[in-house]
């Protein structure tokens, strides 16, 4: 179907699960979030290199991103933290991204250990982390040059009623075997009206 079908189940959060080797990993979707060792550099290459960034964002007054499947926020913080090392990185930074399953602020700051880099926006971020209920939830971080929307729910559901104009898409939902209604023609005609004639797209999968 190309239209979203409405929902009304309530918000089920997801819960930090790990592999034997600490990779953190879903028991509903029967995948993994992305590997422990490496996953910083995987964000960085496939996600913002795929998008052309930092370079696209620099000398801008503002800079759009969309993903979809927050996840336990590498790619977020991958994202925030090549933005604040850029001497010429643009004015602001609005990341948006869709997550139907969020983990807790304890879960997040329990799976962010594993990238000590990140220990300052970790903290900021959980600290920040909004009640775990559907809809869309904003975060001012930097002083409100980034600006975090969250939106819980479901991806189709949520994507039709936003309202934005988005330079870059992460698609970083788990992969199209394990989780179908991620990849849908219906999610995908929502990323083609939220996206502009230069928006670019990356994905591993």
């Amino acid at each position: 179907a190309l239209s979203c079908t409405r929902m009304t189940a309530p918000l089920v959060p997801a819960r930090l699960e790990l592999a034997p080797d600490g990779t953190p990993v879903s028991e509903r979707y029967v995948d993994v979030y992305h590997s422990i060792a490496g996953g910083h550099a995987q964000a960085r290459h496939v996600f913002l290199g795929g998008n052309g960034l930092p370079v696209r964002w620099r000398g801008r007054a503002s800079f759009s991103l969309l993903e979809t499947g927050f996840g336990l926020g590498l790619n977020f913080m991958a994202t925030w933290l090549a933005w604040r090392s850029d001497p010429q990185r643009s004015g602001r930074l609005e990341f948006i991204s869709v997550e139907k399953h969020p983990f807790s602020a304890a879960d997040l700051a329990q799976a962010h250990l594993a990238w000590p880099e990140f220990a300052p926006l970790s903290t900021a971020l959980c600290a920040a982390w909004p009640e775990l209920v559907p809809g869309e939830h904003r975060i001012d971080l930097d002083e409100g040059r980034v600006v975090l929307r969250l939106l819980f729910g479901d991806a189709c559901e949520i994507m039709a009623s936003l309202d934005a104009s988005v330079d870059a898409i992460y698609l970083d939902g788990f992969s199209p075997a394990k989780n179908p209604e991620l990849w849908s023609p219906a999610v995908c005609r929502q990323l083609a009206r939220l996206a502009h004639p230069e928006t670019t797209l990356a994905t591993w999968s």
